[in-house]
């Protein structure tokens, strides 16, 4: 199994793993991702699908960063997470994977999490001066957005209209 042969290749880097209906994921801590990515690479996982995070305001540390990797020859699937406080950062993996440029980009667009090393490490989807991060949790979702003072027309259009 891979974990087995990640272990024996980096002894301490996995902290903990579960699998849950077939799927693996590893817990490994910030400063080991390269590491990792680099023999996961070397085993067959050379798709890096995806990075997200996930946030748990009430947890410390308060973010996980996770990464979804497919072995092409054998379709097998491997999450891997970190966990990292706010204003911690995680080195990128765009050295061995191009694809992570613009999904840690967008990471650390929508939760403020940014990449040591990246290469552009610039916002991807808000404008630049925007001063939150959409997807924390402590985000205000309740009309009362300190962010935005556009009150001008939905882009839904006017309901009077739509329904006369």
């Amino acid at each position: 199994m891979i974990l087995e042969r990640i272990e024996e290749r980096l002894p301490g880097a996995i902290l903990e793993h579960h699998t849950f209906r077939g799927d693996d994921t590893l817990l490994v801590a910030p400063e080991r991702i390269p590491q990792v990515a680099e023999a996961l690479f070397e085993e067959g996982f050379q798709l890096l699908v995806d990075v997200t995070a996930v946030d748990w305001p009430e947890r410390d540390p308060r973010f996980d960063v996770v990464y979804h990797f497919l072995n092409l020859a054998s379709q097998a699937r491997l999450r891997v997470k970190t966990r990292v406080n706010e204003g911690e950062t995680v080195p990128t993996l765009t050295g061995r994977y191009r694809n992570a440029d613009w999904a840690e980009r967008e990471v650390f667009d929508l939760f403020g999490i940014p990449f040591e090393g990246h290469p552009n490490l610039e916002r991807l989807l808000m404008w630049k001066d925007f001063p939150g991060h959409p997807l924390r949790k402590d985000f205000p979702l309740d009309g009362g957005d300190v962010f935005c003072n556009d009150v001008g027309a939905s882009y839904a259009g006017d309901a009077r209209t739509l329904n006369p």
